[in-house]
């Protein structure tokens, strides 16, 4: 495609229709009566990735992906319904996200790709511009090579992203530009930050550092935290006690002992709002005085992360934090003030749902907001502030889901054998008692965590008639630091112990039929999956690995976590260096200690968990003259990407399930 014109204003694809429909329905509802949905009505695509609200409240922008998932545009639809629906591409298998408006007419999105040995849409770190009619455009960071082959005037070798608009200068951002490294894992990458006039683009470097870093900045746009990670993989916290500062300094223990994150600085450019943690807690907001290295603690919990902030308007302070790692709640810091109340009624007017603002205008006057879950999985709605809180939809995420037709995911809690109280959600159609249950454990596994919301496979299976139990063993996140790494080296010991106490739980409370339980995961799922009939044979009836983790000698070997030296170190630190212990909490060299039904699933493709962990416990299970069910996806990596193949494993798994533990089952 030539490097002129990366932006193709036609909005010839097929899908584009939607851009057309969007500007003509744009505030019709389009609830209808509830189906059982389909395979494929899980596996599709949302029909909106991202929407952002201009700053003068005339045009909203959205990431409007074709039906295959090949292909985003970029759709500007005027909100007042005279104006053209400018659809914007910059070609096949190209992708449109992060939207951010510079000004009330200008707008930067990210460019993304799909290319061989990457199954799904993937940042490149190229930033583009454009008016809203998509007349006057501007690659900001590219590294574009001509139709000659020879290097064009683009030489940009690293990943940009936009972090701040300067309010106060329209048009201009602060952009993170960080080098790609010279060679496979390495880890010492030049970090700048440019202001860059996303009209002209026309740039000015203002702070850059040798290390990888991360800059947050004050109200006026000067960069006043800087955390780079030192050999062990912490963070390491320098700050500018006033604006006035060039010399980085250590920030105070008075601040933060351990981590801390910039969330706001009022326009005095010292008043601040920070999310910190000492040691191993969970995350804590405080307010700060930057100059005096003094805090006030604002909200926080003892055993609970802080998980989301909302802010006062366009450019306001933190006015309530968002806990979700066990039951959903909101913590308003001054519940008589504006926004909290304007909040609390959003929650009332979507009862059962949660509330999070996206965007403002600059004046406050209208707002873009998203309403979503367990049954909903999004829809984005403006608020008009200015016409007695108005409230019209913008669009659905699957407008092909009702909530009719879904099942409630309820927030659980449990002990388990050693005194722990964990956290989960069982998902179940309405109606109680002892269902044939599917255990899902998360992947991850340090750091992510499953929290409320709609989650497709949890519904899927629900929708099948399964119970589906996701617990937050420890070595989740959203508990901190310290329960982070109570997991390190429990791979296959109290992690799996953790589990199993929770199906023991969902048994002993009569929401699992004992002799019909199975355990289906992805990635470290799908180890636990597996690992789970080898711990416990007495629970389950089946298990099925999803581009799981099956050997964990293999993994020190192979895959992308091992090409750097903190990937490296990271295995070591999670998984220890004992080979025995190895051995021992890998599936694939125990494949006489499973019993059950296997079904193995697995990405051809996939870079972080490569098909040779599928290969070693197919390989062992031929060799143990053990039949098992495979499905390998050509072209797919960590996760399949194409609603075909997705709706595929659904309606395998369907058959699977239905045969060990649903209405087949002897």
């Amino acid at each position: 495609m030539p490097q002129a014109a990366f932006f193709d204003g036609n909005g010839s694809m097929k899908h584009a229709s939607l851009a057309v429909l969007t500007a003509l329905t744009l505030f019709a509802s389009t609830r209808a009566d509830a189906q059982a949905p389909s395979q494929m009505d899980f596996a599709k695509h949302s029909e909106v990735n991202d929407v952002s609200l201009s700053p003068d409240g005339k045009y909203v922008a959205m990431a409007i992906p074709s039906a295959d998932g090949m292909e985003t545009q970029l759709h500007i639809v005027p909100l007042d319904g005279k104006g053209k629906v400018q659809a914007l591409r910059f070609g096949r298998q190209q992708h449109v996200g992060n939207i951010v408006w510079s000004d009330n007419d200008q707008v930067v999105v990210a460019r993304g790709k799909m290319e061989p040995l990457q199954a799904r849409p993937y940042s490149t770190g190229e930033l583009m511009s454009s008016d809203v009619n998509g007349k006057t455009q501007e690659t900001l960071f590219a590294y574009l090579v001509g139709d000659d082959g020879m290097r064009a005037r683009h030489k940009d070798r690293g990943f940009a992203s936009v972090v701040k608009v300067l309010d106060n200068e329209p048009g201009k951002v602060l952009v993170d530009f960080t080098a790609w490294p010279d060679d496979v894992g390495d880890e010492k990458r030049t970090t700048s930050i440019y202001k860059v006039d996303t009209r002209t683009g026309n740039r000015q470097e203002i702070e850059q550092t040798r290390d990888t870093a991360t800059f947050m900045f004050d109200h006026s746009g000067r960069a006043r935290l800087k955390v780079i990670s030192n050999d062990n993989d912490d963070p390491v916290l320098m700050y500018r006690p006033d604006a006035g500062s060039k010399d980085w300094q250590p920030v105070p223990k008075s601040l933060a002992g351990y981590s801390m994150s910039l969330l706001y600085v009022e326009p005095d450019d010292n008043t601040a709002y920070a999310t910190i943690t000492d040691k191993g807690e969970p995350t804590q907001l405080y307010k700060i005085d930057l100059a005096k290295a003094t805090r006030v603690r604002l909200a926080g919990r003892d055993e609970e992360s802080i998980a989301r902030v909302l802010y006062s308007g366009h450019d306001g302070a933190p006015f309530a934090v968002i806990y979700d790692e066990a039951k959903p709640s909101v913590q308003y810091l001054d519940p008589a003030s504006e926004w909290a109340k304007l909040h609390a009624g959003l929650l009332k007017a979507f009862p059962g749902q949660m509330v999070s603002f996206v965007d403002w205008t600059r004046d406050d006057g209208m707002a873009l907001f998203y309403a979503w879950g367990d049954r909903n999985p999004g829809a984005y709605y403006l608020l008009d502030r200015k016409a007695n809180n108005k409230i019209q939809l913008v669009n659905e995420s699957m407008p092909w889901m009702k909530a009719a037709s879904l099942s409630p995911s309820h927030p659980i809690s449990f002990k388990t054998r050693d005194g722990l109280n964990l956290h989960g959600l069982y998902t179940a159609p309405a109606g109680g008692g002892a269902r044939p249950m599917i255990v899902m454990p998360h992947g991850g596994p340090h750091g992510p965590y499953d929290s409320w919301g709609y989650d497709s496979d949890a519904q899927f299976l629900a929708s099948r008639g399964y119970g589906v139990l996701q617990i937050n063993y420890r070595g989740s996140g959203g508990r901190g630091k310290d329960f982070i790494e109570s997991g390190y080296g429990e791979w296959g010991g109290k992690m799996q112990d953790d589990l199993a106490d929770g199906v023991k739980w969902a048994i002993d409370n009569k929401i699992a039929d004992p002799n019909r339980i199975c355990t289906y995961g992805a990635s470290y799922g799908g180890y636990a999956s597996l690992m789970q009939q080898i711990r416990y044979p007495e629970l389950y009836k089946c298990a099925i690995g999803y581009v799981g983790v099956y050997d964990l000698q293999v993994m020190k070997k192979e895959g992308d976590i091992k090409d750097s030296a903190s990937g490296r170190r990271y295995l070591n630190r999670v998984l220890g260096t004992d080979d025995a212990k190895l051995k021992a909490w890998s599936p694939a060299q125990n494949v006489d200690k499973i019993k059950v039904p296997v079904f193995l699933v697995q990405g051809s493709i996939d870079q972080r968990v490569p098909m040779e962990q599928f290969n070693a416990l197919k390989n062992a299970f031929k060799a143990a003259g053990v039949p098992i069910e495979t499905m390998v996806a050509q072209g797919e990596g960590h996760g399949f990407y194409k609603p075909e193949n997705r709706a595929e494993l659904y309606k395998r798994m369907e058959a699977f399930l239905a045969k060990y533990i649903g209405p087949g089952a002897k």
